[in-house]
């Protein structure tokens, strides 16, 4: 039987890998975005180079309403979702707690917490009915290792580690897995999003050391998501080599 797993955050980045990864493995693919003409272009793209089927849902984790609107409307052949991946997310600048911009506070938490929250709510039903379902949590090195000028996204980020933990727990009746994943430095548009389109500041970054790639998460993705029904990878922290936690990068 052909599986289906729902990614948020899908026209870019670990989300795209992430459908890239599933979609050559002939998983289906409910995949969502707030760029509409990106995520259609997108869609065609996987269904054309992988022979699978592909949902696109248009809308923002952000807002509440579009979120459940959109699960709602799945249609009943796709409502066997196997496993959900929660990846929209993102950083807004780099700035000392009292000079901080707090229209990127809201955005970070609006987006990496309400978000998460907003779609594994609408999406949890499904997965009770079915009696199973994975639920994939994109956290980051930020959860597990505070820095300097990292405040509120370090701050959804332990949220998200939190929310797995409980979420874990919580879910148990149901059969449900639970994995909160946790990359290190990774060579996306995550930076650029970060230093709101300085092309320097972002390729600064990644200077001096072999980051992660997209690719590199989303083949971890696919090893948790795959697994026997028993078995679950409650918690996982991945760097490149040349880093050792949130805070050391050891650069040349």
């Amino acid at each position: 039987m052909t599986k289906t797993i729902l990614i948020t955050g899908a026209t870019s980045g670990f989300g795209k890998a992430i459908a890239e990864t599933f979609a050559a493995a002939k998983w289906n693919c409910i995949i969502t975005g707030r760029r509409e003409e990106k995520l259609l272009t997108f869609a065609d793209v996987l269904q054309k180079d992988f022979g699978v089927e592909i949902l696109p849902l248009v809308f923002d984790v952000q807002n509440r309403s579009q979120v459940f609107d959109a699960i709602a409307s799945i249609p009943t052949q796709w409502q066997h979702i196997d496993v959900l991946v929660n990846n929209a997310g993102l950083a807004l600048g780099r700035d000392s707690f009292e000079v901080a911009d707090i229209d990127d506070w809201d955005t970070m938490i609006n987006t990496n917490v309400k978000g998460l929250l907003y779609v594994s709510k609408a999406v949890m039903p499904l997965m009770i009915a079915n009696k199973k379902g994975h639920i994939i949590n994109i956290g980051s090195t930020a959860a597990k290792d505070m820095y300097q000028f990292g405040n509120v996204y370090c701050g959804t980020k332990a949220a998200v580690d939190a929310i797995s933990h409980t979420m874990r727990i919580d879910l148990l009746p149901h059969q449900i897995k639970v994995t909160a994943i946790h990359p290190g430095a990774a060579e996306t548009e995550f930076s650029l999003v970060r230093f709101k389109g300085d092309e320097n500041k972002a390729k600064q970054t990644y200077n001096g050391f072999k980051a992660l790639s997209a690719k590199d998460v989303a083949d971890t993705v696919y090893y948790c998501g795959t697994l026997p029904e028993h078995v679950c990878i409650n918690d996982l922290v991945i760097t490149c080599t040349a880093q050792a936690d949130g805070i050391y990068i050891h650069k040349t």
